[in-house]
């Protein structure tokens, strides 16, 4: 294998990255190598990367890749509460970043990080900062994957999501290992007067359902958008009215299935089936086999509705500190889907998220698809609280288009779409929801809102 210092040599002769000096960064990821070669004694520094710069993070990443450095990557946004909760499960010996650590906090690590291990953060729904443990042959099966899948030996990519995030991460790493281009353009950057400077016509760009709404909203964002070779689109459900919009404006789009866990996607829908009209996450990628299982982790015929189980060259070994958690073979997910007769995996939802309301199961993704359909809400979110009656009332939290839509006009729009056990009994008016920098909800907050 070519070290990732010896890579990133390679490529700072063909300018890979756009907008940014490459000689400058390799030197820089030399500099780094060697002071993190003097920090170990005996076994690699433990690192904790969390570089807002993206110059600064590829050029640390790589060089504590280089040194065979256990690395953590941060969010250097994170506030006071999630660094607490990093603190307490890791003790780094290099700190890359302005970072505060927090007096009294200790860590409770048990087994100590492995040379060559790479942990990205994953929040979940849940809120709890923890890491999932990969490699660089993890992370490279990934890669292989992609370029697989899309037939393209020279994967160029337009990075708009924070390279501490496996779905940011990953992009890099496929422009770095297959002799690609690379532009990082943080999403509250893009400016459509002024678009970035590079051809996008053979480039993918991955987004967030969230991203790509407000995209579609603007003229000269849509224009610039449906030049890409593939929108990527993932980290969230996605909805009907979101998607028939991207079919309209010819978008060449790819929805996507993956986690953290799988080093990003495992099933992607190719962009000639989406505008086709097929619907769902395509099929798995070649790293990887998709199975729908029967609570006793028995695979079920194509068309039947189970737990999604997932084999990848790309799994994540474990959860640091929580070893046992993800076994090395099959990654039972959280999320239920089927497999249509051609192989197409299509999610129904989350197992953690189903609502059991007076005895019947609710899947909050259908609930919200209904609601959004109407086109009288902005945002929404589904979720269950308790319920004396119920057990668990159907809850829904929304933002509405314009401050005079009525609670009556929704609830008359879903009534022919959705059972009555499904729809909500109860609705809670918000300004925004609690979403992070992917698009995702963070749940947990959406339940005090509703309370």
């Amino acid at each position: 294998m070519t070290s990732p210092i010896a890579l990133l040599r390679q490529r700072s002769r063909d300018s890979w990255l756009i907008g940014l000096d490459c000689h400058s960064l390799t030197k820089r990821a030399e500099d780094q190598l060697q002071t993190l070669m003097q920090e170990g004694d005996r076994k690699p520094p433990t690192v904790l990367l969390a570089e807002p710069d993206p110059a600064d993070f590829v050029a640390g990443f790589i060089a504590a890749c280089a040194a065979q450095c256990p690395i953590f990557l941060g969010n250097p946004h994170w506030v006071e509460a999630e660094w607490q909760q990093v603190f307490e499960q890791i003790q780094p010996d290099v700190i890359l970043g302005e970072v505060k650590e927090f007096q009294g906090v200790r860590s409770k690590k048990g087994k100590l990080p492995e040379p060559g291990w790479i942990m990205i953060p994953t929040g979940g729904s849940s809120g709890q900062v923890r890491f999932a443990v990969h490699t660089w042959q993890t992370l490279t099966a990934s890669v292989m994957g992609f370029q697989q899948h899309f037939e393209s030996d020279t994967i160029n990519s337009c990075c708009t999501l924070p390279l501490y995030h496996v779905s940011g991460l990953m992009q890099m790493l496929r422009s770095l290992l297959t002799g690609g281009k690379l532009a990082i353009v943080p999403f509250k950057q893009l400016d459509f007067k002024q678009p970035p400077e590079f051809d996008p016509t053979d480039f993918f760009i991955s987004l967030v359902p969230t991203q790509l709404q407000r995209l579609l909203q603007d003229p000269e964002a849509i224009a610039w958008l449906s030049q890409f070779r593939t929108v990527l689109l993932g980290g969230a459900p996605a909805w009907d009215d979101l998607l028939a919009a991207a079919r309209r404006h010819q978008i060449q789009l790819a929805p996507t299935y993956g986690m953290t866990e799988t080093a990003s996607q495992v099933a992607t829908l190719k962009p000639v089936d989406f505008l086709a009209g097929k619907t769902g996450s395509g099929r798995a990628l070649p790293h990887a086999k998709i199975q729908i299982v029967d609570p006793q982790n028995q695979p079920m015929e194509r068309g039947q509705v189970g737990a999604i189980a997932i084999q990848s060259a790309s799994l994540a070994l474990g959860y640091y500190g929580n070893w046992g958690a993800l076994p090395q073979t099959t990654f039972q997910t959280d999320d239920v889907g089927y497999l249509d007769a051609e192989g197409y995996l299509h999610i129904v939802g989350r197992a953690s998220r189903k609502i059991i309301t007076g005895g019947e199961n609710v899947f909050p993704d259908e609930v919200e698809a209904a609601i959004r359909a109407t086109g009288l809400v902005a945002d929404v979110c589904v979720v269950g609280l308790p319920d004396r009656q119920w057990g668990e009332g159907v809850t829904a939290v929304y933002v509405p288009c314009h401050p005079e839509v009525e609670v009556a006009q929704i609830q008359g729009a879903i009534a022919s779409r959705l059972s009555r056990f499904k729809q909500p009994k109860r609705w809670v008016i918000v300004e925004a929801l609690p979403r992070n920098a992917q698009g995702k909800i963070s749940y947990e907050s959406v339940k005090t809102l509703g309370d």
